[in-house]
């Protein structure tokens, strides 16, 4: 497996990677959300703030008795506030749903133009035609001054101080911040700003944030008519763009949504763990037929599929073994049989000639037992797990040479033909166990043949190949998987006249699959027999290899679906 394939798979890159996302995904989700609530709050502190300066105003222009003397106190007071006041129609803006309503409710309606940094700011008149507007670029300290002499502007049409008191608290209801008359004396103001206080100045008071308070804020304290009184408007709060509490709610939020996402991360890895411990627990009741869902491509699903293959192979090891047992004790019955059979006669017998041939019977079924037990022995250590293989560069002409040479030496009357690959041909390979490999299907081809066989070699597209052809009656195509189960052989041509255990075929299969290869039998195109044919990749495996093709062929489908 690649680097790259590993790294994409690997559950430590995924769970960083994963996190690392959550992270900035919510940090850009928090950043948004508190730009769009800082939107949303700045734009509600400035209509808040400007609806009870255009109030006082519009107050002001009621007090005026003709039209003439309402242009002359517009014209004043623009020329005081720093900025143009103007009177336009209601049909002359274009105003959405949102800014009728807060009309309706008597509030300001407050255009800021980020571009160009000015708001144009809308207060509707009492007659509900008349719409008073000013373009602010900015909040100076004129125009803090100027509120407060409209504010007292507005309080001179009051004599009394219960009614100023009165009209004050009234008027506070436009406003966001207090409204209130104070006694000097009460104001804790230094000599001079008594003294700006006493030229009826407005003196005008800043609050730091290092107080017991959360948030700057200005007071503005107005001289009255009324000796030792001033109005105190404020405190004034300014905009805090992090506050407390909206800090603290974006943590929170934060929080929630990292642990979500890291949830949504952890889930998945905690419900295949899940299914792998259901798996286990079915396996530790004997129950081997549970298989685990795979899921994914990490390394936990590939640990599901490596169960899956361990309890087929379990399963199909323990039921091989039954079939072995069942099998050897069948095969040797015959050999056994025989040599009681020859010891018997070797007891009753007293001519020499024929002791001599008993014993050759007896030496012959020995032979045989041997050789049953050495393929036995062979097959059940190909089948109980990965033989070491001494993987090296195996020169493929020079081994089907010496193949030929050691069949010929049978002396069978069969013709032998090699197709002989190119000197340089290699793949890599135990050469032992290939050896034994091709060596098993010659001595089949052999037994089967009638007069001719074909060993040959090659390599094409990064594989390597041999094949063995006879020219005898061949294997039915219902038949050709049978061939490889152990101890097994067909009833037609190929019978048990022919000789062997039902083994020699198996071994091969098992050799084939520890190769990373894969054994296949069809019909011959040049002999019309049988013709079978291993392939494995000529490089060295790469992998680590199930324990059985078919469990492995399994969990290869279901890992990749």
């Amino acid at each position: 497996m690649s680097l790259v394939s590993s790294l994409k798979h690997s559950i430590f890159v995924r769970i960083y990677a994963g996190l690392l996302i959550v992270c900035l995904c919510v940090a850009l989700f928090a950043q948004l959300l508190m730009d769009t609530i800082n939107k949303e709050r700045v734009q509600s502190y400035r209509e808040n703030m400007a609806t009870g300066a255009f109030h006082i105003v519009s107050e002001g222009l009621a007090h005026q008795d003709n039209e003439v003397q309402r242009d002359y106190w517009l014209s004043d007071a623009s020329s005081l506030f720093g900025s143009e006041f103007k009177i336009v129609s209601i049909d002359e803006v274009d105003f959405n749903a949102s800014e009728l309503r807060r009309f309706e409710k008597e509030n300001t309606v407050v255009r800021y133009v980020s571009q160009q940094t000015f708001a144009d700011v809308y207060y509707r008149l009492p007659d509900n035609q008349g719409v008073l507007t000013a373009r602010i670029s900015q909040v100076t300290e004129q125009q803090v001054r100027a509120i407060a002499v409209f504010l007292l502007d507005d309080l001179s049409y009051y004599i009394t101080l219960s009614d100023k008191r009165a009209r004050l608290a009234q008027l506070e209801e436009k406003f966001s911040f207090p409204l209130a008359f104070k006694a000097v004396t009460a104001l804790d103001l230094d000599p001079d700003q008594m003294a700006r206080l006493r030229r009826d100045e407005v003196v005008i008071l800043l609050q730091d944030t290092n107080t017991s308070k959360s948030n700057s804020s200005i007071k503005v304290i107005v001289p009255s008519e009324i000796s030792d009184m001033a109005i105190l408007i404020g405190p004034v709060p300014l905009f805090n763009w992090f506050p407390l509490n909206l800090i603290v709610s974006m943590i929170l939020i934060s929080m929630f949504l990292i642990s979500l996402g890291v949830y949504a991360l952890i889930f998945p890895l905690e419900r295949k763990l899940q299914l792998i411990q259901v798996g286990v627990n079915e396996v530790s009741k004997g129950n081997l037929e549970s298989q685990v869902q795979v899921i994914g491509q990490d390394e936990i699903a590939r640990l599901a599929a490596t169960f899956n293959a361990m309890t087929a192979h379990i399963k199909r090891l323990i039921e091989s073994q039954r079939e072995l047992t069942r099998a050897v004790s069948h095969e040797l019955r015959t050999p056994v049989a025989r040599i009681r059979f020859a010891v018997e006669m070797l007891a009753d017998t007293e001519d020499e000639d024929s002791r001599f041939m008993q014993r050759d019977f007896i030496d012959e079924d020995i032979e045989a037992l041997n050789g049953l037990i050495d393929e036995i022995l062979t097959y059940a250590k190909l089948e109980e797990g990965s033989p070491k293989l001494d993987l090296e560069p195996v020169n493929l002409r020079e081994l089907l040479e010496q193949i030929e040479r050691e069949t010929n030496a049978l002396g069978k009357p069969i013709k032998i033909v090699t197709k002989l690959p190119n000197t340089k041909v290699e793949a890599i390979a135990d050469r032992r166990y290939l050896h034994r490999v091709i060596q098993n299907l010659a001595g089949n081809a052999l037994r089967y043949a009638e007069t001719t066989i074909i060993i040959s070699a090659w390599v094409k597209k990064g594989n390597a190949f041999v094949s063995v052809e006879d020219d005898g009656h061949g294997i039915p195509e219902a038949d050709r998987e049978k061939v490889f189960i152990p101890f097994s052989r067909l009833d037609d041509s190929r019978t048990r006249a022919s000789g062997g255990y039902g083994l020699g075929l198996s071994i091969v299969s098992r050799i084939a699959f520890w190769f990373n290869g894969r054994m296949k039998v069809d019909e011959s195109r040049d002999l019309g027999g049988a013709r079978f044919v291993m392939t494995w990749p000529i490089k060295p495996l790469t992998q680590i290899l199930a324990a059985d093709e078919l469990t492995q062929e399994k969990s290869e489908r279901d890992f990749d679906a």
